[in-house]
């Protein structure tokens, strides 16, 4: 909070950690992200920024995120310039929309093409990674060595040099976290070539690497066992051993060594910066798109190979992820960016050790919009970020609807997070052309009830829907969203029925007060079987009678009860 005084400094941002699920606390209170990632070069410039600010906020945003680059802010060696950022803030400030600031430093996306000219023009001082190629043939990478220091350095004194500058003049704290690298690791190769690399490689794996697999590995991410599983009775006697011969020659042995040094690397560069300025730190990840949990959306990507070096070796993939924990600590978290992944299955792996949950980089179309729900619902995520959002208007983008009911309602979801197992996230695609559906019901118990939650009843084509179920009480739950039915069976007694369904609006969203609106039943329940949270433009097949309602305020409460016998003696 710099030179700010402790009666008049707004709270710092920062990650409160509860055994439930972590919460981003900012100005006092937690506070749900609906964000969206800008293209890669849309920050560099305020005067663009000003054409976009209120596209952004009328999408409902309440969160940018955008790129601060190595080579904008250092073009000479020592000399800074943050005149744009400092401009970008005032432009975000004015709009009421937050910031998260993503530093573009020695590596982007698998590579170093953000560096400054003087660094990339001197390879003596900043050697590159060496890529092996077929025939023992060597690269040279457009990528930085992570086994020399000059890069580190210069890297961490930048970077310190940007979270200073952000401490002095950002009081009212509009950038409210710090994303460090972006999409960390090697490309073209699971492993650096480079003469330093091969050196560090058949040196003894370093003796806090090896205490820590051998004493945590109960708690040690699946993923990793699973490429190691003969690797915990050898972790005995590994001590001075290289790190082929603790851990082999594959490319998981490799991607484990890249890990390690990455973490180590980025651990420098953060700790330099929170030192000045302790908003939350986190790097984001750059997914295998063809593991086991790659998403069936897009099965050409399956040609592409799964292997580290097709995606950065080194990152923080769930395998690896445990290592980045231990050995980059100023990191917040770890946040997967989802594209090709299975949205649900990624959610789970970065919850693991109840880390929080952030995904600041996803698909910007209805298909990743519908996926938020399951993010906030069910693994209590920070927030969600579309990347390409300001290419965009509030019309034609998918998120505008999903964002404005989520903002509404937010301090009810927040409340749901602090109370585990009291929520669930949902979604269902269109059906396919032939009918099939690849989104089934899900059902979950909720105290005596499970609730079985699958698409909106109607005549015609059922169609898509996304949303959340709170139990706010015994036997009562708040339905958020839309295409999508309810249905109540109590695991106690024989009969189970519909007490009370009414829709409801929000007359205060920062407390999250509701007010009731219609009370509904009959059609609405299909006469008591169900509640039905309608779409917003049902297809009625051409029944002529209208039965189902159209979508209205997307918000209801319902009270289950259930009886155990018909009340004869």
């Amino acid at each position: 909070m710099g030179d700010m005084s402790p009666t008049t400094a707004p709270q710092l941002p920062f990650i409160k950690t509860t055994t439930a699920a972590p919460q981003l606390i900012v100005g006092g209170k937690p506070f749900l992200m609906l964000g969206g990632e800008l293209q890669n070069s849309s920050m560099t410039s305020a005067r663009y920024m000003d054409t976009v600010w209120q596209n952004l906020k009328d999408t409902g945003l309440n969160t940018v995120l955008g790129c601060v680059t190595w080579e904008d802010i250092e073009p000479q060696e020592g000399k800074f310039d943050f005149s744009e950022l400092e401009a970008v803030i005032l432009g975000a400030k004015a709009h009421g929309l937050r910031l998260i600031i993503l530093w573009f430093g020695s590596f982007k996306n698998g590579i170093s093409t953000y560096t400054p000219q003087w660094v990339k023009k001197n390879p003596t001082r900043f050697p590159r990674a060496m890529l092996r190629k077929a025939g023992g043939q060597l690269e040279i990478g457009d990528v930085l060595s992570i086994f020399h220091t000059e890069a580190q350095i210069a890297d961490t004194k930048a970077f310190s040099a940007l979270m200073a500058h952000l401490r002095r003049v950002d009081k009212d704290h509009t950038v409210i976290m710090v994303q460090v690298e972006n999409e960390i690791g090697l490309l073209g190769d699971s492993r650096d070539g480079s003469k330093a690399a091969e050196k560090r490689f058949h040196e003894p794996v370093p003796e806090d690497l090896l205490k820590y697999l051998g004493e945590d590995w109960d708690d040690i991410h699946a993923d990793f066992k699973s490429k190691f599983p003969n690797l915990k009775p050898f972790l005995q006697d590994a001590r001075g051993r290289s790190w082929p011969q603790v851990f082999g020659t594959t490319k998981a042995a490799d991607e484990i060594f890249m890990a390690y040094h990455y973490s180590v690397y980025v651990e420098q560069v953060a700790s330099a910066g929170r030192k000045e300025y302790a908003l939350p730190l986190y790097t984001n990840v750059w997914q295998n798109y063809v593991d086991e949990d790659a998403d069936n959306d897009f099965p050409v990507i399956a040609g592409g190979g799964g292997d580290p070096g097709d995606y950065p070796s080194g990152g923080g993939v769930s395998n690896v992820i445990d290592i980045w924990h231990k050995f980059a600590p100023s990191l917040d978290f770890i946040a997967p960016d989802i594209y090709l992944n299975d949205y649900a299955s990624l959610c789970g792996k970065y919850r693991h050790r109840n880390q929080a949950l952030f995904v600041p980089e996803q698909r910007r179309d209805e298909y990743g919009a519908r996926r938020i729900w399951k993010a906030f619902g069910s693994f209590q995520a920070l927030g969600t970020s579309p990347f390409g959002i300001d290419t965009l208007t509030p019309d034609t983008n998918p998120f505008t609807r999903h964002y404005k009911l989520l903002s509404s309602v937010s301090k009810l979801v927040l409340d749901a997070h602090q109370n585990p197992g009291s929520s669930v996230g949902f979604f269902f695609d269109e059906l396919e052309a032939n009918g099939k559906d690849t989104t089934p019901p899900i059902s979950v118990q909720f105290g005596e009830y499970c609730v079985k939650i699958d698409r909106a009843f109607v005549f015609g084509k059922a169609g898509p829907g996304a949303g959340m179920v709170i139990n706010t009480a015994p036997g009562k739950f708040l339905l958020i969203g839309w295409g999508f039915n309810a249905t109540f069976k109590s695991t106690t007694n024989p009969f189970t029925g519909i007490l009370s369904f009414v829709e409801k609006s929000v007359v205060d969203a920062e407390k999250g007060v509701l007010r009731t609106e219609r009370t509904l039943n009959g059609d609405e329940t299909r006469s008591g079987l169900f509640c039905i949270m309608p779409n917003e433009e049902p297809d009625y097949g051409g029944f002529p009678i209208c039965v189902t309602i159209p979508a209205r305020t997307m918000i209801a409460e319902v009270e289950a009860y259930s009886i155990a016998s018909n009340g004869e003696e």
